[in-house]
């Protein structure tokens, strides 16, 4: 199959370059290296494929590149672009979410219309539901985002469900719940919760740690990609992928310090405009559409993201 993933330099692109190229796919990867974190790390991520006559990097930015020949004879497109993260979504960051999120996928979409790929799998966000009525959280919810970033990527996810239906694009949108594991970005929870372990400073911690949360291994959201680029599903389908299974913030930090066999001290900060209270997805739709449903459980995955951070270089 020949794959197309945009954002290839980044956590989950990444991952899915990997899974692709080890599926014995040619991988044509976009990616415009933004600088929302640290460049290099992001061209760390891809530089263990750059000799594999297989896989392709092409630098170039959604809003403004000529995508249809590089969409042309794509089997499937895995849409995995985009600007991330709550906190930097308002005030004068929101016309960047716009922008990277919105404008770029609206384009990607015009190009995907010409072109005819296969299969057009979108990354979205368990961030369009917001502070949800009930849990775990079915995709007929509706979606109710708290954030700025929220707003960006339904709005996004909807322009895929609007060329869906005017167009028939085969899009699928994939809203992930919290994801996690080996190479997970510097500014999300995790990550940073490890560092400070690591480095035996204070957790920073935002609000009381009662916050309830559906983490997703990695690896199981790569597998929910791939199985949306191959399954039969309606243009303009949207499912859930979550981990199956909620925790609160606490008990997971109590988790870590059993894993990193060190006392892990709270350094309690303000509650952030936009975080939610409890996310949790319900994956039965995910079960029957895909086939898929997660397979790391918790301890495993946190005890991989631990090795992983602790095997980085000082300074990485």
């Amino acid at each position: 199959m020949r794959v197309v993933i945009t954002g290839a330099a980044g956590f989950v692109g990444g991952h899915l370059v990997r899974a692709s190229l080890a599926a014995g796919h040619s991988v044509v990867g976009i990616d415009c290296f933004t600088p929302y974190y640290d460049p290099d790390a992001k061209r760390a991520n891809v530089q263990p494929f750059l000799d594999d006559p297989a896989f392709a990097l092409v630098e170039a930015d959604l809003r403004d590149a000529d995508l249809v020949p590089l969409l042309e004879g794509a089997d499937v497109v895995y849409h995995q672009a985009g600007q991330p993260g709550v906190r930097l979504s308002w005030s004068d960051g929101f016309a960047d979410y716009v922008s990277l999120n919105v404008t770029a996928t609206q384009r990607l979409l015009e190009a995907a219309k010409a072109a005819r790929p296969g299969k057009v799998v979108y990354a979205s966000s368990s961030s369009v539901y917001g502070n949800a009525a009930a849990y775990p959280t079915s995709e007929t919810a509706l979606p109710q985002p708290h954030s700025p970033y929220g707003v960006t990527k339904l709005a996004a996810e909807h322009l895929c469900g609007l060329y869906a239906a005017n167009w028939g694009v085969p899009t699928i949108s994939l809203r992930y719940f919290t994801v996690y594991g080996p190479g997970q970005r510097p500014d999300m929870g995790f990550r940073r919760f490890i560092d400070a372990v690591l480095d035996d400073r204070p957790v920073p911690l935002f609000g009381d740690g009662e916050q309830v949360r559906d983490f997703t291994y990695v690896s199981d959201v790569v597998a929910a990609n791939l199985a949306a680029g191959v399954a039969d599903t309606a243009p303009g389908t949207v499912v859930n992928v979550a981990g199956g299974g909620s925790a609160t913030v606490n008990s997971l930090l109590d988790l870590l310090g059993e894993i990193s066999g060190r006392p892990v001290e709270i350094d309690h900060q303000p509650e952030q405009p936009g975080d939610v209270r409890a996310t949790g997805g319900s994956i039965e739709k995910a079960q029957a559409l895909l086939g898929w449903a997660p397979v790391v459980p918790m301890r495993e995955g946190l005890a991989a993201q631990f090795a992983w951070q602790a095997a980085l270089p000082v300074g990485a």
